[in-house]
Formats: structure tokens, sequence, C-alpha cells
């Protein structure tokens, strides 16, 4: 599921646009870098899968108001900016670029700048 496109020396193929479901979190691996690829309101983000509190996969949570919420404490992280809404979490996670190509998902390990993919 996982591959470097050709032509683009930072993005990475990820999964398929069809393959992602709104609210439902997935774990891909961008060179190493383990990922949380979520579809949400119509957009697609990608930000580290790691809580930065308790150190468990955060594609392993729920998605809810543009949101990611750890399933061990209820950390929860704004998509857009990887930001914690609240205890016990305090340190943000990486937020990560989400391009698409066709029907093809790209994620570059550059922050993200942008307000998330179209999906």
């Amino acid at each position: 599921m996982t591959g470097p496109i050709t032509g683009s020396a930072t993005a990475t193929r990820v999964a398929a646009v069809g393959d992602l479901a709104e609210g439902v979190p997935v774990r891909v691996e961008v060179a190493g870098t383990p990922v949380c690829l979520v579809r949400s309101r119509g957009e697609l983000f990608a930000v580290g899968d790691r809580c930065s509190h308790a150190d468990v996969s955060l594609a392993e949570g729920d998605v809810e108001e543009g949101a990611v919420e750890c399933w061990l404490h209820g950390s929860r992280f704004d998509l857009r900016t990887g930001r914690p809404s609240g205890l016990p979490a305090t340190k943000p996670i990486p937020t990560y670029t989400v391009t698409t190509e066709g029907d093809d998902v790209l994620v570059a390990l550059t922050p993200s700048t942008s307000t998330g993919g179209t999906a």
C-alpha cells in the first residue's frame, strides 16, 4: 500500500482515496515514520501516529469534530494543527502535508501548511 510516486521526491503514496472511510483513522508508514491518515469532513489529514502523552497509536482511536482521540486516556488532537485540546496531553503531534493525484493519496513528511487535502 505504500511506495514512492515517480516524479515526486518528497511525497509517498500511502493509499487510494476510495480506501479511506469518513472518520476512520488508518495507520500508514512514510519513510519508516508512523502516520495516522484520516478523512474527516470531506478532507484528508495526516498526523503523527503516536500520542504525545502515552505513546500509543492514534490510528486505533476515534475521530470526531476534526480531531483524533487517543483511545488510552482520551487526549484529543486537532487534525489541522496537531495541538491537543485537553489533558492529559500537553504537547502537539506533528502534522504532515497530504495531496492527491487522481485516486492516489500522497503524504510528505514536511509540516502541513494547508488545511488538509480534499477527498
